[in-house]
């Protein structure tokens, strides 16, 4: 069995122009799956890209097991044992689902034709896309492409998965395939996935939120969703000004996120509310 590969990234910044994207970025991730939650805009690609070897930071470091991308010879075996799923990609819109892939099998050295040819189509079939292997990448939908991304990252077995927005434009049953797919590499590989979507985190092992340009938090999911311990309540009646989010439920009652009046039932925050407190960094 391989083992999952070690990412470090240290004080990374990254700005375009005047404008700064990540402010010294520093995080951990070894096993499992570890989602950077964020809104858009957040330098969740940026941060990406240089975590996938594509983009070099302006300053501090990136090291995969120990290696060093700044070096031509360490960048190299870096990336025999990285799968790098961007949101969008530049196949060929006329070529087949299946040459596209052996195209990058190729590339990533995926052992002689046959061996190649297997590993192809079994991560198609794991991905739900071998019914589609002779049809033209342009054919296929929004959701498809977005599998095949994937799909190509997963070719040569991996130790480092990195994921951009993997989830985005699935319908439910693509991303329980998705999610079920990740889950059953978690023991051998480093998963990566940046996500704007806080049900996407809450199925990781990790969560690195990141806003502003600079990481606010990175824990578990229990623990994010924990940030909201005390700030969740349910009362009937239209919620008091000044608080961060109220939602009502179907009995017409109301659950809100602030500080609660004396006297409020509390309930056990989600996910989702503790990350929004996490962001605004005003009510935590």
């Amino acid at each position: 069995m391989t083992n999952p590969a070690h990412l470090w990234l240290e004080d990374v910044t990254k700005s375009y122009g005047a404008r700064r994207v990540l402010g010294g970025v520093t995080m951990l991730a070894q096993g499992g799956i570890t989602a950077i939650l964020g809104p858009n805009g957040a330098g969740k690609s940026t941060l990406l890209r240089c975590a996938a070897t594509v983009l070099e930071p302006d300053s501090g470091s990136v090291a995969i097991d120990g290696l060093d991308p700044r070096h031509e010879h360490e960048r190299i075996e870096a990336r025999r044992r990285l799968g790098y799923a961007p949101q969008e990609a530049g196949f060929d819109p006329r070529i087949q689902v299946a040459t596209a892939l052996d195209y990058i099998a190729v590339l990533k050295h995926v052992g002689d034709d046959r061996r190649r040819r297997r590993s192809v189509f079994e991560v198609l079939d794991r991905l739900g896309l071998a019914d589609r292997a002779g049809e033209r990448v342009g054919d296929l939908s929004g959701g498809m492409r977005r599998r095949l991304l994937v799909a190509q990252a997963l070719l040569g077995t991996p130790t480092l998965l990195v994921l951009d927005e993997p989830g985005a434009g699935l319908d439910p049953d693509e991303r329980l395939r998705l999610r079920e797919v990740l889950a059953e590499r978690r023991r051998t590989t480093t998963v990566v996935l940046a996500t704007h979507l806080t049900d996407e985190a809450a199925t990781a092992d990790a969560v690195v939120v990141l806003a502003d340009a600079t990481v606010r938090f990175a824990g578990s999911p229990a623990q994010l969703a924990a940030h909201a311990d005390g700030r969740v309540w349910i009362q009937s009646g239209f919620p008091p000004p000044g608080i961060r989010a109220s939602w009502q439920l179907p009995d017409g009652r109301h659950r809100c996120l602030g500080h609660p009046p004396e006297g409020a039932a509390i309930v056990e925050p989600t996910l989702e509310e503790g990350y929004l407190l996490v962001r605004e960094l005003t009510l935590a």
